[in-house]
């Protein structure tokens, strides 16, 4: 059974959802980033400054990440995502995260594929195991509508184990320096893979990939870093 935030507000909808299909590139791997804990780095809602070194708009890979072990979780932004009875629910990161022990994997696309066979269902299939080790709550954050991730939702099987989060404008994956540009693939501004556990808010874990590679944010990763 999810842990579910108490929502801002709801909005009950109703609308046809079609599966959406998209191609993610692949990219050259990177290690995650693991650290010691130092003093909390708080995010503000904005957009962090671009990191020196990070790739020009024409390129898909951003080589910095912004998002380090230590860090405070902006705590104002909001996630949408569809609840048990198909009403539309919003919360803020503050509210998700309060008090409790949140893994979020983040993935470039819904229904991409590494995301939809790989990614994803490994923390479906683990969500029992992270459980057992004091997860709370798991989220799926991803650049796409509420509408697709709960039709992704159902077609992972995802429900009552994974909290399928839409950030629709990208405003968390830009404040904590996750963005990838994709213009190039026609998929826009989406997210970097990674994987994190965040503590009362504050990231004591974070798994980071240069792109869309999947090589170190794993569930298997999580679990055994746990």
């Amino acid at each position: 059974q999810l842990s579910l935030p108490r929502p801002s507000h709801s909005v009950v909808m109703q609308a046809t959802m079609q599966s959406v299909t998209a191609s993610v590139s692949r990219f050259p791997a990177a290690r995650g980033q693991l650290g010691r804990s130092r003093a909390p780095r708080s995010f503000s809602g904005s957009p962090l400054p671009r990191a020196q070194g990070r790739a020009s708009a024409r390129r898909s890979v951003v080589s910095v990440s912004a998002l380090a072990v230590g860090d405070k979780l902006p705590q104002d932004i909001n996630l949408s995502y569809f609840d048990a009875e198909g009403n539309m629910q919003e919360t803020t990161v503050g509210a998700l995260t309060k008090g409790k022990k949140v893994v979020f994997v983040a993935v470039p696309g819904a229904f991409t594929p590494t995301c939809s066979s790989k990614h994803v269902p490994g923390f479906i299939n683990s969500a029992d195991k992270l459980k057992a080790k004091g997860v709370d709550t798991i989220g799926c954050i991803s650049v796409n509508d509420a509408f697709v991730m709960a039709a992704w939702a159902k077609q992972l099987g995802a429900d009552g184990k994974i909290l399928m989060l839409a950030d629709g404008s990208g405003n968390f994956t830009k404040a904590v320096g996750a963005e990838l540009d994709l213009s190039d693939k026609g998929l826009g501004h989406r997210s970097r893979r990674y994987s994190m556990l965040a503590d009362d808010g504050v990231v004591k874990l974070v798994n980071m990939e240069e792109g869309g590679a999947f090589t170190v944010s794993s569930a298997d990763d999580i679990l055994k870093q746990l």
